[in-house]
């Protein structure tokens, strides 16, 4: 497989793992969750079949962001994107999110989808469920998505999720200092 069907790629996007990074939306998804946000990526016909060279120049050029594969699925065509990823990996120091309606165990299970996988940081799994939606959740949209940290996963032989801080200066509360607030010449 050399040709992955894309809507779309995104560059500099945050929404799709920390940081800035060059999202590669793919159409095609088998899973059909009901209140899914993106619903026309599920016919993989409504993408345009791209050569992945042509997708990793463009993720080359971009030298400052990392890469997120969504969707779509990028489960389902998983040998293209095992391609892409290693083609990335060999060539770059970036790292790979992989958003997939499938779980972390599916993924392992299948010889095609553990191709990609093993090329994969951190995979953001598990179905959309509407009635687990919530919006105050990082880079996932139903609370039963996990963010599994793959490399340490497939290490240990068991999910390791993967713990993202935005504020990793708050981490030690005992590091804040005291501050003594003073209006209008009055300690409060």
């Amino acid at each position: 497989m050399t040709e992955i069907s894309i809507l779309k790629i995104e560059d500099d996007t945050t929404v799709d793992g920390p940081g800035f990074r060059t999202s590669i939306y793919c159409a095609g998804c088998n899973n059909h969750c009901p209140g899914c946000h993106n619903p026309q990526s599920w016919d993989i016909s409504n993408g345009v079949f791209t050569h992945i060279d042509v997708i990793f120049e463009r993720i080359k050029a971009n030298r400052f962001s990392n890469v997120t594969f969504t969707g779509g699925d990028p489960m389902c065509q998983p040998l293209a994107f095992a391609r892409l990823a290693r083609r990335i990996k060999a060539e770059t120091d970036k790292t790979i999110w992989c958003y997939t309606g499938y779980t972390y165990e599916e993924c392992l299970a299948s010889p095609d989808k553990k191709e990609l996988l093993e090329h994969v940081d951190v995979l953001v799994d598990g179905r959309f469920i509407l009635s687990q939606k919530d919006e105050s959740l990082l880079f996932k949209g139903s609370r039963n998505q996990r963010l599994v940290d793959v490399p340490k996963s497939l290490l240990t032989g068991r999910v390791q999720i993967f713990e993202y801080n935005p504020f990793p200066e708050f981490d030690d509360l005992s590091l804040v200092k005291p501050v003594r607030l003073v209006v209008e010449g009055v300690a409060v």
